[in-house]
């Protein structure tokens, strides 16, 4: 018996922030029959639980505008890390009953024939699906991988994260403190000052109601690293300025860019090599080696307790036009969650 198969579509490129019901549509029009379709080898996922991440913005391009991820493809499904549940198998390396972790399309049920980018999820610490799209997941490993290639950190040193509240760098405020720093944290709303004060942080603000200059400032000894999940903009000016001698940048994301017409121009180059600075920006998945070890290591620290995190919740493949928004603007509360379903 076939059922209606929801997907959310890549309708047309942007100018500015992305339009719900514009950029993209939430279709109902494809159907798929779970029990007949043809799987050629490979495997039928029933999907669970999507990511909303930054990112995704520059992936609605034009195809000939280059970047390190594929363009999305008007007419064509969202995609981005999910996690599934195998409902049919004709693969010997994964079974049904399976849950999965990969890029997935934004539709309820999918076929994949080439299943090399999908990983089991053994899941042994009995976490909530969803957590693995971000604390035990992407974001989580872009703090692990970041921070373990190039924060060079000593204990007693003052690191700067922005975009603290997020789960990236909410991330990146528990590992820094579990190893002896002392933590600043910038976030954009004041319940994400709390939850970054919440984590551990020693001094948190709310950049659009404090100057960054001033709250960096009031610190009266610089800082010694900075991580940057907001990209070329004031604030990577204003951290240089900060910067102590020797100290290093991490740069994971460009947000502050995204969506602007026009993108700022830093000014303050020249304390790089006054200071000797070192700039560090990186892809996570560049690191499978890290990647593994992260998965040994972290989801048990999540499950216990040791790193904490929340979640937005989204329910329905219908609100995801208005998550990609509003993780945009950065008016979602925590890690960006699509639930598609809870079976």
């Amino acid at each position: 018996m076939a059922v209606v198969n929801p997907r959310v579509l890549f309708n047309s490129y942007p100018q500015g922030y992305p339009v719900p019901g514009e950029t993209t549509i939430y279709d109902t029009t494809q159907k798929i029959d779970l029990d007949t379709t043809s799987l050629n080898g490979g495997v039928l996922i029933k999907v669970l639980a999507l990511s909303v991440d930054p990112y995704q913005r520059g992936r609605m391009r034009p195809p000939t505008v280059q970047s390190y991820s594929a363009p999305f493809t008007i007419g064509s499904p969202l995609e981005n890390a999910g996690v599934g549940l195998v409902l049919r198998s004709e693969n010997s390396e994964i079974k049904q009953g399976d849950h999965v972790y990969g890029m997935l399309e934004y539709q309820a049920y999918i076929v994949r024939t080439n299943v090399s980018g999908l990983t089991v999820l053994e899941n042994k610490e009995g976490l909530p699906w969803s957590t693995y799209l971000g604390m035990a997941g992407m974001p989580g490993q872009t703090a692990y991988v970041g921070w373990k290639l190039f924060s060079k950190a000593k204990k007693g040193e003052t690191v700067f994260v922005s975009t603290a509240g997020g789960p990236v760098g909410s991330a990146v405020v528990q590992i820094a403190k579990s190893q002896g720093l002392k933590v600043i944290a910038s976030a954009g709303s004041d319940e994400k000052v709390a939850f970054a004060k919440e984590l551990g942080a020693d001094v948190a603000f709310n950049y659009k109601t404090k100057n960054t200059k001033t709250a960096l400032e009031e610190l009266g000894h610089g800082i010694d690293i900075y991580w940057d999940n907001v990209g070329s903009c004031e604030t990577l000016d204003i951290a240089l300025n900060a910067l102590n001698d020797f100290g290093r940048v991490i740069n994971c994301g460009g947000i502050s860019g995204y969506n602007a017409a026009e993108q700022y121009g830093i000014k303050n180059t020249m304390q790089i090599i006054s200071k000797r600075l070192s700039l560090n920006g990186f892809i996570v998945s560049d690191h499978p080696d890290l990647i593994q070890e992260f998965y040994k290591v972290f989801p048990q620290k999540v499950a216990s307790g040791e790193i904490k995190h929340r979640e937005h919740v989204y329910s329905g493949l219908e609100q995801a036009g208005q998550a990609i928004l509003d993780v945009q603007k950065g008016d979602n509360k925590a890690k960006a969650v699509i639930v598609v379903s809870n079976a």
